[in-house]
């Protein structure tokens, strides 16, 4: 248990110690941790359980989902901008739509105007475009596109404005005390802000959907008929053993964060890092 601990515990060491030497941020769109170096085999990390480690990150939590135990933790309860880690809770939403059967993978969405003038990560939508449930969920989860993510949400409650409202409500109901939500997106925004601990509240709930996984875990997929390529924005899935997921998100305000989540030999861990 000692050394998947320490591995997972790799997944903040190493990310906040990456991006910290790039300065400041300016993008506005998705992370591409695509420099992170993360062990592939069972080479020692300099991460012992209850030493405090030097994570240039402001915030951090490692979180045991299915008893909520909080293994390792630095600021996890300090209010922060999320990015795009904020799309978990929109997906966790589209998840439960599905085992309600009020949505199907199969459900064919219509884009709005809304939708399409999200910016930012995007698979392009254009107003009236029609694209299956199950293609909007590759683009949200692989490639992180604000305007899929905000097409889902108008299908469920009929507007963003409405499937926002309803993120806070589940927050709430999962004890998010640190959480409100302004977006579906996770562009910045006055107010919209959560924590690492409730992150990984969060994720803890959308993992128990394996149905989540046959995205997450995917490196490379297309949409259009092969015309939309997208490739994960989250780089552990590919170089990372056991990789679940789970998301990514940088932004000007937010910085990098992620919430990433591994299982081996039956024991599935959520590592959360913000502000990195």
């Amino acid at each position: 248990m000692k050394k998947i601990i320490a591995f997972i515990l790799a997944f903040c060491f190493l990310f906040g110690m990456r991006v910290s030497a790039k300065g400041s941020v300016t993008v506005s769109s998705e992370c591409d941790i695509s420099d992170i170096n993360v062990p592939l085999d069972n080479t020692p990390v300099n991460a012992a359980i209850g030493q405090t480690l030097d994570i240039k990150a402001k915030s951090v939590v490692l979180m045991e989902p299915n008893t909520g135990k909080v293994l390792y933790e630095a600021n996890s309860d300090e209010q922060l901008a999320p990015a795009s880690i904020t799309k978990i809770m929109s997906l966790l939403l589209v998840m439960e739509a599905i085992d309600r059967g009020d949505i199907s993978l199969e459900t064919v969405v219509t884009a709005s105007e809304h939708a399409c003038s999200m910016g930012g990560s995007q698979i392009w939508l254009e107003p009236g475009e029609t694209m299956t449930v199950n293609d909007l969920l590759k683009a949200a989860v692989i490639a992180s596109a604000n305007d899929a993510c905000v097409a889902l949400g108008e299908t469920i409650a009929g507007s963003e404005e409405g499937f926002v409202a309803m993120m806070n409500e589940r927050a709430e109901q999962l004890g998010m005390t640190k959480t409100h939500f302004v977006n579906c997106t996770g562009l910045d925004a006055e107010g919209h802000l959560t924590s690492a601990y409730d992150v990984a509240v969060m994720s803890s709930e959308l993992i128990k959907h394996d149905l989540i996984k046959d995205y997450s875990t995917v490196w490379m997929d297309s949409l259009r008929d092969g015309k939309s390529e997208l490739v994960n924005t989250n780089k552990l899935v590919r170089f990372y053993e056991g990789t679940t997921g789970l998301k990514t998100g940088t932004t000007s305000k937010a910085k990098y964060c992620v919430a990433a989540t591994a299982e081996r030999n039956g024991m599935e861990l959520v590592a959360v890092v913000m502000a990195g």
